[in-house]
């Protein structure tokens, strides 16, 4: 049986949180944009900060296994 619970989780926040495809924090003349399909520097590492913390819930502290076969 193979745990496919992390490889989901894992592609759909990054799907997701991609910086620019549904927000992006920071924007460059606001907090937040959505949709605006652009990215920095900053918001790359704010995308990745929130991409950790929530991988690292989802994995670890729920401990969330989806098994087939």
């Amino acid at each position: 049986m193979a745990d496919w619970g992390p490889v989901i989780i894992a592609t759909v926040l990054f799907v997701l949180l991609s910086p620019g495809l549904l927000f992006q924090i920071p924007a460059k003349g606001r907090v937040v944009e959505f949709g605006n399909m652009q990215t920095s520097g900053g918001s790359i590492f704010v995308h990745s900060i929130i991409f950790f913390g929530l991988i690292t819930i989802f994995l670890i502290v729920i401990d969330v296994h989806i098994y087939t076969g």
